[in-house]
């Protein structure tokens, strides 16, 4: 069993460009890489943000047929890392798209796709945004193995519900993920409460990889991404600006927290 787990979270500021976008995350990989990163955390609409409906159905791809995905696969081959990418418009059914999260392990094989299960509908303050207008909701709850470590997928507007996460932690997470673009009008007041909750609650790492400032639609993105520790202490974070953060996960201090308040073998309901 690996003890430890070197991770990082990468925040972007995405553009409607693809091939901009994905000289960044190119980038950004090589600087995780380079500090013995073993798994790197790529935000929501890590490769397409800020195009109107019609752009998003355009840069939607065939799950089977995804440059986007053979770029990813390409990259943790390259670097000897897995990679979860946040997430990208895959086509779907019924004329709606999907919001999905790929997760690649270090040998470049597609392990695992997650489809968001919590769509964002929100009208508030002058703000409006209804993504079940375009998205198709994913219907399953999905964990990935690597090594050791047990981890719980999740995009952005899943984070506000906690029933997810405790399944997460019922099948045996040691370590949650969320990919976002969270508002930041939203993020502002709920992103860090939220993340600690979900963190504390079902004594797990959590990693955290953002979307931040403004994009080509109008939208302003919170940025903040972070890594917190089962205690739920923040133990890496980047408020504003694209870049890297990195934590190292210890085995032992997880399990030495579950040991000292046994959390998830008190439930009664």
């Amino acid at each position: 069993m690996s003890d430890s787990m070197r991770v990082a979270a990468i925040q972007l500021n995405s553009v409607r460009d693809v091939s901009k976008n994905l000289m960044k995350v190119g980038e950004l990989l090589a600087e995780a890489a380079g500090e013995g990163v073993e798994l790197a955390v790529l935000p929501e609409n890590f490769a397409h943000m800020g195009g109107d409906e019609q752009e998003k159905r355009e840069a939607a791809e065939d799950e089977q047929n995804s440059p986007i995905l053979r770029f990813l696969s390409d990259q943790a081959v390259k670097h000897d890392m897995a990679i979860i990418g946040g997430s990208l418009l895959l086509k779907g059914n019924h004329g709606l798209l999907r919001n999905s999260s790929p997760v690649f392990n270090a040998s470049g094989k597609l392990l695992a796709v997650y489809d968001k299960i919590h769509l964002f509908d929100m009208d508030y303050l002058g703000q409006s945004y209804h993504e079940s207008g375009l998205i198709e909701p994913g219907s399953q709850p999905l964990t990935i193995d690597l090594d050791a470590w047990r981890i719980g997928l999740s995009i952005c507007y899943d984070l506000r519900f906690p029933e997810l996460y405790r399944l997460h932690a019922r099948a045996g997470c040691r370590i949650l993920c969320n990919v976002a673009a969270f508002t930041a009008v939203t993020g502002s007041a709920h992103w860090e409460p939220l993340l600690r909750a979900r963190a504390i609650e079902n004594q797990c790492y959590l990693i955290a990889s953002a979307q931040f400032g403004k994009h080509a639609d109008g939208r302003e993105t919170w940025g903040h991404s972070m890594v917190i520790d089962p205690w739920g202490e923040i133990v890496a974070e980047l408020p504003e600006g694209e870049g890297v953060i990195i934590a190292d996960l210890s085995m032992e201090k997880l399990n030495r927290i579950r040991k000292s308040m046994p959390v998830l073998q008190h439930r009664r309901v």
